[in-house]
């Protein structure tokens, strides 16, 4: 190809619907282009699914202008962290609930906390949602060569010679999504190290895990469950020890210590130590609810109740009594 960086197409992956168009002949002639069949139904989801990501985007931009909201006039990516951090949750917890009414709802609070941080980014001159999908877009393609044919001008889209359409195992594809990762890394001259790549901004428990699976990847790692069963029962005797020291800098970080041995036990069983806890959560949240509902029916308020009570009436609730 010839002509400026401004003249050249970037190559691009075309998808286009049979019947119902593709792009003009000369962006084709830069792109991959993949057909489906006609299905008015998928054609007119993806036709909703735009038109609605575009009305959201449009919202925020109005919102953000000088005619729009104060409030949101005045948010800034910093401010807007700890929403971002409620909304993820709040999805999670209508998973957990098995609640699809909830869920749709608390997606569309997800999608509008991304629309607003790109929104403030493209104010700030950083970069344009449209930025954002494509680079996704591009990352998804490029990870799964075993999906996506090469590209137009040849090269496969993604990396590790896997050809289009050959058949993988899920432990496959893992094993090339991390090769792959690596080596866009590498090409873009990263060198993080085993640990580097994992987010200190995780909640501390999902971070133990990660590292501990990070450093499993390099053989450092105990052998089988019982190792990790043991150190923390070791962990334990040193918090116990700390006790009696009367340290609280001591219990502090041998307590740090037992639940990070917890999180690699939880890793080395095949539990995710964050669905086991909020389990465990919402188990101890519907019994103490049970336990305030029996009491309150003998017109007893829970405050004035004896533990010996409380344990009695809690252990019935456990066998179902």
């Amino acid at each position: 190809m010839t002509g400026t960086p401004a003249e050249v197409p970037v190559p691009r992956k075309v998808i286009c619907i049979v019947g119902r168009g593709c792009p003009a002949g000369d962006l084709l002639a830069y792109a991959t282009v993949s057909t489906i069949p006609p299905d008015d139904e998928r054609d007119n989801e993806l036709r909703a699914a735009a038109d609605g990501f575009a009305h959201l985007v449009s919202l925020m931009r109005t919102l953000r202008s000088e005619e729009g909201c104060a409030w949101d006039r005045e948010q800034t990516l910093e401010s807007l962290r700890p929403y971002v951090i409620e909304e993820t949750y709040e999805v999670v917890d209508a998973i957990d609930r098995g609640d699809p009414a909830a869920l749709r709802d608390e997606l569309g609070d997800f999608l509008l906390e991304a629309v607003f941080l790109a929104q403030v980014a493209h104010e700030q001159g950083d970069f344009h949602i449209s930025d954002s999908l494509q680079a996704i877009c591009d990352k998804l393609i490029r990870r799964h060569p075993h999906v996506f044919p090469p590209a137009a001008d040849g090269t496969t889209a993604g990396h590790g010679g896997v050809a289009a359409g050959t058949p993988l195992t899920s432990d496959d594809v893992k094993r090339q999504w991390d090769a792959i990762k690596s080596e866009e890394r590498a090409e873009a001259g990263e060198e993080p190290g085993l640990l580097g790549t994992v987010p200190e901004s995780l909640p501390a428990l999902l971070r133990a895990y990660r590292l501990g699976k990070r450093a499993a990847s390099a053989g450092f790692d105990w052998p089988d469950p019982s190792g990790v069963e043991e150190k923390v029962i070791e962990e334990l005797a040193e918090l116990a020890n700390a006790r009696t020291q009367g340290s609280h800098a001591a219990i502090e970080e041998e307590l740090g210590d037992m639940l990070f041995a917890i999180a690699n036990l939880a890793r080395h069983l095949g539990v995710d130590p964050e669905t086991a806890l909020r389990s465990a959560n919402r188990k101890f949240t519907e019994r103490f609810t049970q336990l305030e509902a029996r009491f309150r029916d003998r017109g007893i308020e829970l405050s004035d109740a004896s533990l010996d009570e409380m344990e009695a009436e809690w252990r019935r609730i456990k066998t179902g009594l």
